[in-house]
């Protein structure tokens, strides 16, 4: 039976990745506070939050500074924008920060709201750009399958998942996909993850080729998937491709919505993982998630062609009513204060041998068949057959299952098909990652137990 808010909930929300029949019956968990790493529901029941949110409440709920920053904005200047030349000087400092914290040369930044919005940009700049130096048939931009880039036509476009595109007429034109870097999936028999590297560079290569060098303008990648799977690419694996990108002067653009701001270990993904972008997609954590905010990175050639459009046209054509938002920028101004004074980044790499140490408990598991991740996130890959791989059927939904186990015993967990991602805030301290896996372990007990029965 459903409560009140429950029904109220069915009755007007349509819900982002859930399955609209069946939620018509079991209806919504409604959370109704947060403190630190815990949620509450309505009931006052209390939830540990195992995905920081969607990968993005970094410094868990209940931030007092972040909340002061916000109210102190607001009381100043709730909104502006800034088209026609306007500004402000939370947008201002905001860019500055970034461009200095930046691992590869920065001319401009360019704010949006969404990860999607901010990937959508990237893909209107490449063409703009190209258009602007005289190659209007380089245009075609290549993402990876199971890449995650957000969900707007373009964005959804670029993501390599069939759920964003079965029945929205997706992808669009100028989109191709290129392997998955998945060594457990994607691998043939008996070959090095070195080899499988070298396999996707030189598949990427061929697909270059067959479309044309001149039509291929851009490649899009995460540093470690997130919504695909958490998927991480092999050592040598960006090193390769940015061979291949380099040979045929194709633009690298890091999406580092997820990887941002410490995820992996390191201010960013890019920084972990040995990649060196040309341009970089942000969002997520750069507010803690406590406003919505993105910002793409801009390199000074691209710059450059923007600016000898606006002289041609008369005006740079692209922008929202909430880039730049006061309000956000000033979050996020302070968020990346917070981690800057506090040192995230020490506390995170001190965390996370104790991550893995549970991690690699689970390895031994009868149903998981690879625990993968780096640095502040993981996956667990659940399956039917260790030694095979053998996944569950899809009906079975056993990833879905293991959530609402999770959910059961107090943890708020993500699955991706059935692979459970972990991702907590940066603030969990060494007891609650104890609580997270102690609470996750009860829960595959029990899926265990279902399973055999």
């Amino acid at each position: 039976m459903l409560t009140n808010l429950q029904a109220r909930d069915v009755e007007t929300l349509i819900h982002p990745y859930t399955n609209l029949a069946t939620f018509r019956d079991s209806g919504p968990l409604v959370l109704e506070r947060g403190s630190g790493v815990h949620l509450y529901d309505t009931e006052g029941r209390p939830y540990l939050e195992g995905m920081a949110g969607l990968w993005c409440t970094s410094l868990g709920y209940g931030n007092a500074e972040l909340v002061e920053a916000a109210r102190e904005q607001m009381m100043k200047l709730p909104f502006t924008h800034l088209f026609g030349g306007k500004s402000h000087d939370p947008a201002i400092e905001l860019a500055e920060k970034l461009k200095d914290m930046a691992p590869m040369p920065v001319s401009k930044v360019f704010f949006g709201a969404s990860g999607s919005d901010a990937n959508d940009t990237q893909m209107k700049l490449v063409w703009y750009y190209n258009n602007a130096i005289g190659r209007s048939e380089k245009k075609k931009i290549i993402a990876r399958i199971k890449g995650y880039h957000g969900v707007t036509v373009a964005s959804a476009s670029l993501t390599g998942l069939p759920a964003n595109h079965t029945d929205f007429d997706l992808p669009i034109k100028n989109v191709l996909h290129t392997s998955c870097p998945h060594h457990y999936r994607f691998g043939k028999d008996g070959e090095t993850e070195e080899e499988f590297a070298t396999r996707c560079a030189d598949e990427l290569e061929e697909l270059i080729l067959r479309e044309g060098p001149e039509t291929v303008a851009a490649f899009i990648a995460e540093p470690v998937g997130g919504a695909g799977g958490v998927i991480v690419p092999p050592a040598t694996y960006y090193e390769k491709i940015q061979q291949v990108l380099a040979k045929y002067d194709v633009l690298f653009i890091a999406d580092e919505v997820i990887c941002g701001f410490g995820r992996l270990g390191t201010m960013f993904g890019s920084q972990a993982m040995g990649m060196t972008p040309d341009t970089m997609s942000l969002a997520k954590a750069l507010t803690s998630a406590y406003f919505p905010l993105s910002a793409v990175l801009v390199p000074d050639n691209i710059y450059a062609a923007m600016l000898d459009e606006s002289r041609k046209i008369g005006t740079f054509g692209h922008g929202f009513t909430y880039s730049g938002h006061p309000v956000g920028a000033a979050v996020a101004v302070k968020t990346l204060e917070i981690y800057e004074r506090d040192d995230i980044l020490g506390k995170i790499n001190a965390l996370i041998p104790l991550f893995w140490k549970r991690l690699d408990a689970l390895r031994d598991r009868p149903l998981v068949g690879e625990v993968r991740g780096k640095g502040f996130v993981a996956g667990i890959e659940l399956v039917q057959d260790k030694a095979t791989k053998r996944a569950f059927p899809p009906a079975k939904a056993v990833g879905a299952r293991m959530t609402a186990l999770c959910q059961q015993e107090g943890l708020i967990v993500r699955n991706l098909g059935d692979t459970i991602a972990v991702c907590p805030p940066f603030v969990i301290k060494p007891a609650e990652i104890d609580e997270l896996f102690d609470k996750l372990g009860r829960a595959m007990d029990r899926l265990e137990a279902e399973t055999k029965a």
